[in-house]
């Protein structure tokens, strides 16, 4: 493990600095994902609070005890597992495809999970329903399918994301939502998951 340790760090020095991307805007909610890759398949609850210049994102057993917590802010990204120890990467995908398995596009994905584009991707094909939410959308190597709760034009935010690469699959389905989230406290940031919103 130690060995292992010291080649993530060693890896991480040699990256270059991260690029500026656009932020999406915040948010914080609380659903479900299971993952298949490489034969395999993950699943777990998820807790992801997306603030201006930090996320905080817990995977979680069905009891709601913290499997991993992911930090990701200007200084790069950090892995905390249930033994408390941890791996630090450039960003949350370098970090979760060595530490993981697969890749937790994050930078994206805080777009696509409020129905939007990612403002800096490579759009390859776009297809919206009669209220102009997104059905369907491909951007960066990702076949992102889209359903609502309702057909009520202003449910805006999906309640399940079906993502796909050529590696791997993702499925999120949100069960709560908060929109109002100012951020969280990085003073405070640790394994065990803040209360649900409201």
């Amino acid at each position: 493990m130690v060995a292992a340790v010291s080649a993530l760090a060693g890896c991480a020095a040699l990256e270059p600095a991260r690029p500026v991307l656009p932020r999406a805007p915040a948010f914080d909610l609380v659903g479900r994902m299971a993952v298949t890759h490489d034969g395999r398949a993950f699943s777990s609850g998820v807790r992801w609070q997306h603030a201006a210049e930090r996320d905080e994102i817990w995977l979680l057993t069905p009891l709601g005890q913290a499997l991993a917590h992911i930090v990701d802010d200007a200084e790069g990204a950090v892995i905390t597992g249930s033994d408390r120890r941890q791996y630090r990467a450039r960003d949350v995908e370098a970090l979760t495809r060595r530490t993981l398995g697969w890749e937790l596009p994050v930078a994206r994905l805080a777009w696509w999970v409020r129905g939007d584009i990612a403002t800096d991707g490579v759009i390859e094909e776009v297809a919206r329903d009669p209220q102009g939410r997104l059905l369907r959308l491909q951007q960066d190597g990702w076949d992102i399918n889209y359903v609502y709760r309702s057909h009520d034009s202003a449910d805006r935010l999906p309640q399940r994301l079906d993502l796909k690469s050529e590696s791997q699959s993702i499925r999120l389905v949100i069960d709560t939502w908060r929109q109002d989230f100012v951020g969280p406290d990085p003073t405070k940031s640790n394994l065990a998951p803040p209360i649900d919103p409201e």
